[in-house]
């Protein structure tokens, strides 16, 4: 019987140095991504079904097939710590958690400072408070780690922010105007997609909505 290499799926195969807590902490940092892409996006669409948020999503996967075309093409080693992670047989430049952290964090920031669709008041604090300082740790963690060099978290740093803030300025100036169309598609209409760019404060317009609707004999549940 005949032996056949292993391999991980490295979704959330993250490794640390036992006894160390910094690296234990990193390690659960590092996965971020992976809770903001199926935790975040995912109930956003099931829950809320925004375009700005859908699009937001696409402008992601878009930056993470940019990655991989880019890893390939340049095909940069990663440090000789890969081999005691398990993960030399994929490139190293650009990290492409450190491009989807700043991708996030640079469009994120856009959306709250345009005041696009905003959830609830303090957005920006969370901008300011949370994504960043979460951003730079997920990029210090993949060197911590000994997933990556400095060179290379720092252009998946650099690539993210220049393609988050590109994708926001497509999305809003460009992609924007297709918004209504998509609305009144059968897509849209089948998935309740909207647009809720226009609504300043987006949580209390639909708290004082969805209190108005109790009195409206139409939305009341038959039982």
């Amino acid at each position: 019987m005949s032996h056949h290499p292993l391999k991980a799926v490295t979704l959330t195969h993250v490794r640390y140095r036992k006894g160390d807590p910094l690296g234990h902490f990193l390690a659960w940092v590092s996965l971020v991504p992976v809770f903001i892409s199926l935790g975040g996006f995912i109930s956003h669409f099931i829950f809320r079904r925004e375009l700005q948020g859908m699009f937001f999503a696409l402008g992601l996967i878009i930056s993470q097939f940019i990655n991989e075309i880019i890893k390939k093409s340049v095909q940069q080693a990663r440090p000789e710590t890969c081999a005691l992670l398990e993960m030399c047989d994929s490139h190293g430049w650009p990290s492409s958690h450190s491009q989807y952290m700043f991708f996030f964090a640079v469009y994120f920031t856009l959306l709250t400072y345009k005041k696009l669709g905003l959830i609830f008041r303090n957005q920006l604090l969370v901008a300011v408070v949370l994504v960043w300082p979460m951003s730079v740790l997920t990029m210090y963690s993949r060197v911590y780690l000994g997933y990556h060099t400095v060179a290379q978290v720092f252009a998946g740093a650099a690539l993210g922010t220049v393609l988050g803030g590109g994708w926001f300025w497509i999305v809003n100036n460009v992609l924007s105007g297709l918004f209504p169309a998509i609305e009144e598609s059968a897509f849209g209409r089948f998935f309740y997609v909207k647009d809720t760019s226009h609504i300043p404060n987006v949580l209390r317009f639909e708290y004082e909505n969805a209190r108005s609707a109790k009195k409206h004999p139409s939305y009341k549940r038959a039982d």
